[in-house]
């Protein structure tokens, strides 16, 4: 278990590489890896392709990582709240494979479970269907859609504990679950850091076994895209 706590993000992070696929968790900036991702801006790597269902904003999530164009390729469901995200798509330097939201989710799902693909009758007869394969069951048409495994997945979680045990809050259990089990190698953050045997199991989100790497984040700035509220 030892083996498995890292003292920050830097240390967790020391080997990722270029050209790598990461799968990132997060429902726009509601729990994502916020320490993982600036340290991957400060590494400066380059040549990514990231999972991820919003690409967050201008100045905050992976829009650090377009800023030094660090993303060759996004895998995304949503991606409307960033102005340099469109203008680099637009100008032809940023690959982009949309994918309706809970196909993403089922093919990150898939992925962790080892399964290499499966049919879904959402996108049939779109640009999403393109090039893929259609099938038949009981008269309509379903595609195919493969599985998402990533080089490296990246969580963030409300409490773990040293074994890798997460618990996800609220909103933040849309995709960070399922990107927990699609890593060759699983980093999460947390807010807190407990001992094993703290945590009930009964609420547990994710089990330690498909986390490799776990540290106590800092400085979260739990942003949100758009705030909205009543008039007084």
């Amino acid at each position: 278990m030892s083996k498995k706590v890292f003292s920050d993000a830097k240390s967790a992070l020391f080997d990722v590489k270029d050209g790598m696929t990461l799968v990132l968790g997060g429902f726009g900036l509601c729990g994502i890896p916020e320490n993982s991702i600036a340290v991957l801006h400060d590494m400066g790597v380059k040549n990514l392709t990231c999972v991820s269902n919003n690409a967050g904003v201008d100045d905050f999530g992976l829009g650090l990582l377009l800023q030094k164009r660090q993303i060759k390729k996004m895998i995304s469901s949503y991606v409307g709240e960033n102005a340099l995200f469109e203008k680099l798509y637009m100008s032809g330097e940023l690959e982009l494979e949309f994918c309706p939201q809970g196909t993403l989710a089922e093919r990150i799902r898939a992925g962790g479970a080892g399964i290499a693909g499966f049919y879904t009758p959402t996108g049939v007869g779109t640009l999403v269907a393109e090039g893929k394969e259609i099938k038949k069951f009981d008269g309509r048409d379903y595609v195919l859609e493969r599985g998402i495994k990533g080089d490296f997945a990246f969580v963030k979680a409300w409490k773990g504990d040293k074994f890798g045990n997460l618990i996800f809050r609220k909103t933040a259990r849309n995709f960070n679950p399922m990107a927990a089990t699609a890593g060759k190698i699983t980093v999460a953050e947390v807010e807190e850091l407990v001992e094993v045997g703290e945590l009930d199991p009964d609420q547990i989100h994710t089990p330690g076994v498909f986390v490799q790497r776990i540290f106590q984040g800092k400085d979260y700035q739990k942003r949100i895209e758009q705030r909205t509220v009543r008039k007084s």
